[in-house]
Formats: C-alpha cells, sequence, structure tokens
C-alpha cells in the first residue's frame, strides 16, 4: 500500500504563499458562477454553541466540480475572546483529494476567512455598488475591517474612508495601518451615524450578535449607497433594512436556517443570492438612485475556492510540514 502524506501549513505558511486579494476575488467570484449554475454541493453549516451567547463552532464543508476542490472548515467565533487577548476566529481547514478523498492538506483557516469574506463582500459590490462608489464607511475597525476594505480597494476608485468602532484605539490603529498600506485617506468618526451618512459603500464588521445592537437608524443610508453586512443584521435598525431596494445574500437556504436559529428577524424580501447576481439570473443595481445590500453568511465554498490555490503555491515554494496521514 502507498504511504499516505498531507502537507500541514500553519497559519504563517498560508500568509507566506503569497495569494493576492485580487486573486481571491477572481476564484471567490469563480465559485458563485459555479453555484448560480447550481453545480457546487453545499449543505447549510451546522454549529454548535460552546458556552451560549453568541459563541459558534461551525463544520462547513463543500465541493466544487470544476475546481476540483474539496473539504471542510471548523471554524470558531467567541466575541469575549479579545480579554483573553485571543482572536475572534479561529480555525482549521482539511482539504481533499477528490480522486480518492484522502486528505491533502490541514491549513490554518484564520487568514483565509479573513481574506475570502473581503472577497465576497467586493464581488456582491461588482453587482450591487456603483461603480463609480469612492467613500466607504467601516464600522468595526479589527480583521474584517481591514479585509473589506483591501478587497473594496482593488475594485473601487476609493478616495475616502471613515473608521468607526466602538473602541476608539481601535479605529486610531485601523487609520494609521490603513493609510499607511494603502495610501488612503482615513478618518476616524466618533459616531455610527458619521461612518453611514454621505458614504457610497458602507461595511458593518462587529460580532455576529443574535439580538442586535441596530446602532445604524432609518434615514441615514443615502441614495445609490451599498452596504456590506458582515456581522449580519447586528449594526442596522430593522427600518433601515427596509429602506433597501434589493436585499441579497450569499446563500439563501443557509440564512434561512439563521432564521430559524433566531438571527435576521424581520429583514426585507431576499431579491437574489450572489450566485444569481454573478451568473446573471437576476439583475444586480439597475440605476444610481437604488440603496443595495447584502449579507454575506460566510460559505464553504469561498474557503474551497481559495484552498485548492493555497496548497498548489505551497508546493511550488516548498512550504509546510509533511506529516504522515
Amino acid at each position: 500500500m502507498t504511504e499516505s502524506k498531507l502537507l500541514y501549513l500553519s497559519r504563517a505558511d498560508v500568509e507566506s504563499v503569497g495569494l493576492t486579494m485580487s486573486e481571491i476575488i477572481d476564484a471567490v467570484e469563480g465559485a458563485f458562477r459555479e453555484k448560480g449554475a447550481g453545480k457546487v454541493e453545499m449543505p447549510p453549516k451546522p454549529g454548535v454553541h460552546p458556552g451560549g451567547g453568541d459563541n459558534f463552532i461551525h463544520a462547513m464543508p463543500a465541493y466544487i466540480p470544476a475546481l476540483r476542490s474539496a473539504g471542510v472548515k471548523w471554524v470558531s467565533g467567541f466575541p469575549e475572546n479579545y480579554k483573553h487577548n485571543l482572536p475572534y476566529i479561529t480555525g482549521l481547514l482539511i482539504y481533499n483529494d477528490v480522486d480518492n478523498g484522502l486528505p491533502l492538506a490541514v491549513m490554518d483557516c484564520v487568514w483565509i476567512t479573513a481574506m475570502r469574506t473581503g472577497a465576497a463582500t467586493a464581488v456582491a459590490a461588482r453587482y450591487l455598488a456603483r461603480p463609480e462608489s469612492s467613500v466607504v464607511g467601516i464600522l468595526g475597525c479589527g480583521v474584517q475591517g481591514r479585509t473589506n476594505l483591501e478587497a473594496l480597494n482593488v475594485l473601487f476608485p476609493l478616495k475616502q474612508v471613515k473608521a468607526y468602532d466602538v473602541n476608539g484605539e481601535a479605529a486610531q490603529t485601523y487609520a494609521k495601518d490603513m493609510n499607511a498600506r494603502f495610501g488612503l485617506p482615513v478618518s476616524v468618526v466618533n459616531t455610527p451615524k458619521e461612518a453611514v451618512t454621505g458614504s457610497d459603500i458602507i461595511v458593518t464588521a462587529g460580532p455576529i450578535l443574535k439580538k442586535p445592537h441596530a446602532s445604524i437608524k432609518a434615514g441615514w443610508l443615502k441614495e445609490g449607497a451599498f452596504a456590506s453586512l458582515v456581522d449580519y443584521d447586528s449594526y442596522w435598525e430593522r427600518q433601515a433594512l427596509k429602506e433597501t431596494s434589493k436585499f441579497c445574500t450569499d446563500d439563501v437556504p443557509q440564512l434561512r436556517l439563521y432564521q430559524q436559529m433566531g438571527y435576521f428577524q424581520d429583514i426585507p424580501p431576499i431579491h437574489a443570492d450572489l450566485g444569481e447576481l454573478v451568473t446573471g439570473k437576476k439583475t444586480g443595481r439597475e440605476n444610481p438612485t437604488e440603496r443595495t445590500m447584502t449579507a454575506n453568511l460566510g460559505l464553504a465554498m469561498d474557503d474551497m475556492a481559495v484552498a485548492p490555490l493555497i496548497y498548489q503555491k505551497a508546493l511550488e515554494k516548498g512550504i509546510g510540514v509533511w506529516l504522515p496521514s
């Protein structure tokens, strides 16, 4: 019997392969094209909730035949981890050989999760935001605030960023980091209203909460704006959500499952999922005044679109540690 082995990639390994945000956006959009064509196998993710509250650990399997990519991500989110100097999101991804089912690699999923989530926002924005959008409001200046801005900066002519966080020090650090990295003028604002009002694109990226704090009120989102709800609907007052002309998501069955769990109560009708937008089965933005929105839940197929790229680059560069399987 042939001895089998798998490649272990730490977080540092994953980051060091050199995959760019532009490559990740292309991969994620390609996966949504396959999804829109009905060619992705991806059950809604099951989860457990140790300690109760808003803690979660989710199992996220997916198979994308066109990419010959299959696997599962085991990912956790514990909102109180910051009190112990631990990251909110942690986990591992197992990448399998589609010919025989054997695991090819086990890789840390923190960087992958951060980057593909930002990429999914950018894919949605390509179809739902105005192409000339230049002012971005970021609410939540953690990891997702960073990667979502990075992804949007790939596709849009950004000129101004307004950053808000309940932790003012985090917002100040974010402003310095993003200005240094992308050369964008980033101003720290003191209220959610300042971040939302006048922005072309809004990203809410705080902790995911079953009971929304609803800091964003009706009347703040200007005509023609697009919003990406990375933290589900945690930031949004119900009447503010209902001002949108097109409310979209990355996966309807998964959103319905979350509604059964208590999330996304009293939201607008769903216009389309991103697969339908990418394939043209449903219309995206149709005029400059529409208020549009996506609530991307984070899909296993996003991870499985990125995993083969990381695996291949790791092989080419000799990155990682081989383990007996």
